[in-house]
């Protein structure tokens, strides 16, 4: 947890515990217990510069371990260095058994730090009359005293007796507003991120946008980006995921001589990110490269030096987004940006990401992380204030800290995306094992409708308003990226409204899930019974509370999964109040899916399928519309000889190796996406003529027997 600070009102709020010994369901005085946020935005003027600001930090579901703090933590420092002017923006993500304790310890040290080396500066730096208190330093001077701070802070957090920093510390991201001069510096440790929202272009945009392009003001600290990874393997450090650790995955050469490299397809697909490992063990495995704590990593070249950016702040800045990595799992920059456009208030801004990242979570994973977040909106910007005009006829006096010939006043260019961790935008390797694991008990409580019937019973048309709180609601679903305008007005009319009565069950956990839901209006509590306990009838533990309403323009939604995967539900959702949604079939989905790119991809290996290419065309357009995605992790079968199926496969990402033996003899080879196997068992054959397993991380399109009979309207496809 974290808290806003001033230098008037601040002490340092530690985190909420949730739940007790006895594990019992949490009231929902404990949900909101979860969650620190603003009581209200807050406005200030800083020099030149009108802001108002709000803050949310919201504690992470962890089933097993449903009391695990916060580890994330923030801090707002007004009247920054006795400047009317300035303040101090922040957030920190602990990581480690005492993540919590370093990331508190830095919010209550990292300010006062760079107070103290600010003004330091500033007395070396002072006016005629003498006066230190409003001299302006210059870009470098503010970039070396945050440095020097952050480098303290790391000293101070190993010297504490009360925290165990050997193998746990804390990311530190942090935006430094000098008013004065428009300007800010931000200066970045680990994989917190910075972002900042420009406008473009005029103020209308097409439905379901903004006019604020996203521009990273930091870059993630981790193996991803070939100059850390050099850097880290310069100390003798190795850079593995943990398969490759394991011997799951391969140990290739190194790569470190071209530019970022895209390690994601085949590191990350699952949460299997690369890590930095001691030449002589299997410690410390960091995910980061940067940070303060972790000494033990330190010497692997995990450092606390951080990496800064100086800018001015223009009429066309307009937000400005500190997080945690939380945030930055499932959603991209521009997402996050367009999700903050569509309030007025950036503490209804910062409710709606969290939220959104929340709930990402819960369908991605079995857990969800801390989730913190700053939210800036910037409503003036004046260069023509006094303070701004004058600048320039005071800027050489005031900066005889700076070296010879050094720029006093230059911008710094904006940063690039290379080697960022990729979003995710598959169900992580648990997750899909925990979903296979809930079809073998799934419960089946409603008919599913007729394939052929679902359109001229499901589409209806709706009014502009209608549209436009949907086209808000799937904005920044993964799910809805990259559509035409063509497939929005399907999906607007295959949008099914439902009334709901408090107290109603919209889902129940394990029943066979086939719509996505959108809250119009009403609240609705997400109720999980942990594995291995019985449910007493009340849904289990709350874990989450979906809230929408047409007055806040939020529009919340869930059961995403369901439109793609056959799948039983993972949570139960019961009505708090009386509400209305609006639902997405499956079927309907599928329909509008059918138009993308990847689904063609899989018509056209379905036409090359010899028991399938016979097929009408009609026929063939369906089954790649229906047909849905599995996930499979390093090392796992798909497919075993001998053993009997009734599913085919088709390789979308990934890779698997094919194996057959006869008469003593073994046959094996690589497939890779677009490859198809265990066609065999559609046609006269009942069991799988060759084994597969997966070579890593793979998703593959699954056709089973019963879709392709109940679609062509045969008994059998003859083989």
């Amino acid at each position: 947890m974290g808290c806003s600070g001033s230098k008037q009102t601040d002490a340092a709020i530690g985190g909420s515990m949730i739940g007790g010994p006895d594990d019992e369901p949490m009231t929902n005085a404990e949900i909101e217990s979860r969650i620190e946020s603003s009581e209200k935005t807050h406005s200030v003027v800083l020099g030149g510069m009108k802001i108002r600001y709000a803050y949310l930090s919201q504690r992470g579901y962890y089933p097993d371990d449903p009391n695990k703090p916060n580890q994330d933590a923030f801090s707002i420092t007004n009247n920054f260095c006795d400047q009317d002017t300035d303040a101090y923006f922040a957030v920190y993500d602990g990581h480690g058994r005492d993540g919590d304790k370093c990331a508190q310890f830095s919010k209550e040290t990292l300010p006062k730090l760079v107070e103290k080396f600010v003004s330091r500066t500033k007395n070396k730096s002072k006016l005629h009359d003498g006066s230190a208190v409003n001299a302006e330093l210059t870009k470098e001077q503010i970039q070396n005293s945050c440095h020097k701070a952050h480098v303290e802070c790391n000293r101070a957090m190993h010297k504490a007796q009360y925290i165990e920093d050997s193998l746990s510390g804390t990311t530190a991201i942090s935006a430094f507003i000098h008013g004065r001069r428009n300007r800010i510096t931000v200066c970045n440790v680990g994989d917190s991120r910075a972002i900042l929202g420009k406008r473009t272009g005029s103020k209308e945009t097409s439905k379901g946008s903004s006019n604020l392009k996203a521009m990273p003001l930091s870059r993630d600290h981790t193996p991803y980006r070939r100059d850390e990874r050099v850097r880290i393997k310069a100390t003798g450090a190795r850079i593995l995921s943990l398969d490759q650790i394991e011997g799951l995955e391969p140990i290739r050469p190194d790569e470190d001589d071209g530019d970022d490299l895209e390690l994601g397809e085949e590191l990350d697909e699952g949460g299997d990110p690369p890590r930095v490992w001691s030449p002589h063990g299997e410690y410390p495995g960091t995910a980061f490269t940067r940070s303060l704590g972790d000494s033990i990593a330190e010497e692997l070249g995990v450092i606390a030096e951080p990496e800064m950016l100086t800018r001015e702040i223009t009429p066309e800045d307009k937000i400005i987004v500190l997080a945690s990595d939380g945030v930055f799992e499932f959603l991209t920059n521009q997402s996050v940006l367009d999700i903050c456009a569509k309030f007025s208030d950036p503490l209804a801004a910062c409710r709606a990401v969290v939220a959104e990242s929340y709930e990402l979570w819960l369908q991605y994973e079995l857990r969800t992380d801390d989730i913190t977040m700053i939210c800036i909106f910037v409503d003036d910007v004046d260069t023509r204030s006094p303070s701004v005009r004058n600048l320039s006829a005071v800027s050489e006096e005031l900066a005889p800290g700076a070296q010879e010939g050094a720029p006093a006043d230059v911008e710094d260019p904006m940063l690039s995306c290379g080697g960022a961790k990729p979003v995710k935008t598959t169900l992580s390797k648990e997750k899909s094992r925990a979903l296979q694991k809930m079809k073998d008990n799934m419960i089946k409580t409603e008919p599913e409708l007729p394939v052929d019937q679902f359109d001229k019973n499901m589409f209806t048309e709706k009014t502009e308003e209608e549209k436009s709180r949907i086209a808000e609601a799937i904005r920044a679903s993964v799910m809805f990226q990259n559509i035409t305008d063509e497939q929005r007005e399907m999906i607007y009319g295959f949008m099914e409204p439902i009334s709901v009565k408090e107290g109603s069950w919209v889902i129940k956990q394990g029943t066979v899930g086939d719509r996505f839901y959108i809250v119009d209006n009403g609240k609705f509590e997400v109720r999980i019974v942990p594995d291995g306990e019985e449910d007493d009838g009340s849904g289990g533990n709350v874990v989450h509370i979906y809230e929408g309403s047409h007055e806040k323009h939020a529009h919340p939604s869930f059961g995403e999964l369901a439109l793609m995967y056959s799948a039983p539900r993972a949570a139960s959702i019961i009505a708090k109040t009386d509400g209305s949604l609006w639902a997405l079939h499956r079927y309907a989905f599928r329909q509008v899916l059918a138009q993308q790119s990847s689904r063609q991809e899989l018509l056209a290996t379905l036409k090359k399928i010899d028991m399938l290419k016979n097929l009408k065309s009609e026929v063939l357009d369906q089954l790649a519309a229906v047909m849905e995605e599995v996930t499979f992790g390093r090392g796992e079968s798909i497919t075993e000889q001998g053993s009997p199926g009734d599913a085919m496969y088709v390789i979308q990402k990934g890779s698997c190796e094919y194996l057959v033996r006869v008469e003593g003899r073994s046959h094996n080879e690589a497939l890779k996406s677009g490859s198809f196997f265990g066609e065999e068992v559609l046609g006269k054959a009942t069991k799988y003529t060759a084994t597969v397993v997966a070579l890593q991380t793979t998703s593959c399109f699954r056709l089973n027997r019963h879709t392709l009979n109940q679609i062509s309207g045969e008994k059998r496809v003859s083989g």
